[in-house]
C-alpha cells in the first residue's frame, strides 16, 4: 500500500517593508479551540468542513457549550458533562453523545454504536446531509440530561 504525500505550497512573500508573519502551528498548551481550529485545517478536506460544520451547529444547539480536546487530540463539547465528541476517520466524522443511549432520537440520527447500554453514534460520510435541526435538538437533549443529574 503506497503513502500519498501532498507537496506543500510556497509561503506567499510578504510586501516589502514588511516582516512577514509565520503561522504558528497548534501545540498542546494551546487553548482547546485553537486545537480544533488547527485539527479542521489539518484535515484540509470534506472531514474538516464537516467537522467544523458539526462544530458550528452545536455552539448554535448550546451557546454555553465548553470545548476540549481528550484523547490524543478528539475533540470534545462539554455541558455539564459531555456531550459528544468529533472523531474523524477516513471515510466517516463520527460524532459520538456520550449518553446517547438515554436520549430520544425521533429523527433516527443515531446511525452507529447502537448496541451499547450508553453511547450512541452519528457517522457522518462524505456527501451526507446534517439535519441540522434534529441535531440541535438531540444536543439540547443531552445538555438537558446532564444537567438533570
Amino acid at each position: 500500500m503506497s503513502k500519498k504525500t501532498t507537496s506543500q505550497k510556497p509561503a506567499k512573500a510578504a510586501p516589502k517593508g514588511v516582516a512577514a508573519k509565520a503561522a504558528k502551528p497548534a501545540t498542546s498548551g494551546d487553548s482547546p479551540s485553537r486545537l480544533i481550529d488547527a485539527k479542521i485545517k489539518e484535515l484540509g478536506d470534506w472531514r474538516g468542513e464537516t467537522l467544523a460544520r458539526v462544530r458550528s451547529i452545536i455552539k448554535q444547539a448550546d451557546p454555553d457549550v465548553v470545548e476540549e480536546v481528550k484523547w490524543r487530540g478528539v475533540p470534545v463539547w462539554e455541558h455539564a458533562g459531555i456531550i459528544c465528541t468529533g472523531e474523524t476517520y477516513k471515510a466517516v466524522v463520527k460524532m459520538t453523545f456520550a449518553k446517547g443511549a438515554s436520549l430520544a432520537d425521533p429523527s433516527r440520527l443515531f446511525n452507529s454504536s447502537l448496541e451499547g447500554n450508553m453511547r450512541r453514534a452519528i457517522d457522518i460520510h462524505e456527501g451526507d446531509t446534517i439535519n441540522e435541526k434534529a441535531l440541535k435538538a438531540l444536543i439540547r437533549a443531552a445538555v438537558a440530561l446532564n444537567m438533570s443529574k
